[in-house]
């Protein structure tokens, strides 16, 4: 008989392979054409119209790239286009968000401690947010406002400190800081699928109309290309904070995600001058000094205490269907089982030594926790040992079984 939570869990596996593998793709060539554009140099014998161009040598050739600034006076017969990096990448990001957010919301998207809402409409603002804000971004960069690319990046980080402390105060601490990242992830993707690509287009247009391009279709395009190269290292670190919840359960996990971003802008500063920079090449090292304290401020935040007041140990509210597993038969013995091998981590202040907040953010103390938290029990330490893990399992074959009885009992009922 198929077991539909292992073959969910495999889909969700499969997802998240195909979103990083697309990431990685986007990322680098994203990365890789930034500091071509940075690196480019001028020459006498340049042909007419070509802005730069660079040597590079990689795999035993050399590459001679050359850069023109509106368009070749031909279009060539073979042009290749990156975008479908950028779309693979949004498409399955969204995809995990609905398998594990909005499918899961009860478990991962809503905290009635933070805010009691019905899954629903949990997930109407979540899709709300991603649209509208979008949107927003979209109408300031073609407001006046956005002709000064200085002003407009000052306004568009004080509207993400609003943005984060707003997702921090309706989700889970884990869903917000993911929602930051996803927010700003879709303003990427939208800039490629918008507005860098169809300005791309309207060029190749007027190319083979024999009409020349207008020149700021390029500016248009190369603003919000710049705007992509800043955000993209803090949506990794936003991306990834969901393993640690010394970032996402702080209380001060709003402002932890606002200096992440500034992170993102001092390491990328430096790596741009590095790439603009004539040879030999070098970067201002005060931005990694600013990008230290930056990392320290968060790790300082960090130690306040992870739940503020609550100890973790009350009863919480399960749903329906969280409920079954509370009242499944076996539950009695599965909890037991769980307090005598899990709890010890995962508890608001974990007995291991070394462990500083429970994995994931996952508390283990109460009824409620653990029939909340059934399907990743399951998979965890019932039909996988990857729980507890290494020299730490003391769990016996008998506890397991345990545990995969009590949970397909839920699961039928």
């Amino acid at each position: 008989m198929l077991d539909t939570t292992i073959l969910w869990a495999w889909a969700e596996f499969a997802m998240r392979w195909l979103h990083v593998v697309a990431g990685i793709a986007w990322i680098g060539s994203s990365f890789y054409f930034i500091a071509l554009d940075l690196g480019l140099r001028k020459a006498v014998d340049l042909p007419a119209g070509v802005h730069g161009e660079e040597w590079q040598v990689h795999g035993g050739g050399f590459y001679h790239l050359q850069k023109y600034l509106v368009a070749p006076a031909r279009l060539p017969e073979h042009l290749i286009w990156f975008k479908w990096e950028s779309y693979t990448t949004w498409l399955s990001g969204f995809a995990m968000l609905v398998m594990v957010y909005y499918m899961g919301a009860d478990l991962f998207l809503v905290d009635p401690e933070v805010l009691n809402l019905p899954s629903w409409l949990a997930i109407l603002i979540s899709l709300g947010s991603l649209g509208l804000g979008w949107l927003a971004y979209d109408r300031i960069c073609k407001s006046a406002f956005g002709d000064d690319n200085t002003k407009l990046m000052v306004l568009l980080y004080l509207i993400l400190v609003v943005m984060a402390f707003a997702y921090t105060h309706i989700f889970s601490g884990r869903a917000a800081m993911l929602h930051l990242g996803a927010i700003t992830a879709t303003v990427m993707s939208a800039n490629v699928f918008f507005v860098i690509i169809p300005n791309q287009k309207i060029v190749v247009e007027d190319l083979k109309a024999g009409r020349t391009p207008d020149a700021k279709y390029g500016k248009i395009a190369k603003q919000r290309s710049t705007h992509n190269n800043y955000l993209t290292l803090p949506v990794l670190f936003l991306m990834l904070s969901n393993h640690y919840p010394l970032a996402f359960a702080s209380p001060w996990n709003w402002l932890i995600a606002s200096l992440v971003f500034l992170m993102g802008v001092t390491i990328r500063h430096y790596f741009n001058t590095f790439h603009a920079s004539d040879f030999p090449k070098k970067g201002p090292l005060w931005t990694w000094g600013a990008t230290a304290v930056l990392f320290a401020a968060i790790v300082w935040l960090s130690l306040s205490p992870l739940y503020g007041e609550d100890d973790g140990w009350e009863e919480s509210a399960l749903s329906p269907a969280q409920q079954r597993y509370a009242e499944a038969e076996g539950f009695e013995a599965a909890y037991e089982v769980v307090l005598n091998n899990c709890s010890m981590c995962h508890a608001p202040e974990p007995a291991w030594e070394g462990i500083a907040a429970p994995p994931k953010g996952v508390k283990l103390v109460t009824a409620s926790d653990v029939a909340r938290h059934a399907a990743e029990i399951y998979l965890h330490a019932g039909v996988t040992r990857a729980m507890p893990p290494g020299r730490s399992s003391f769990m016996d074959p008998q506890d397991r079984a345990a545990l995969v009885r009590w949970f397909r009992a839920g699961r039928a009922g």
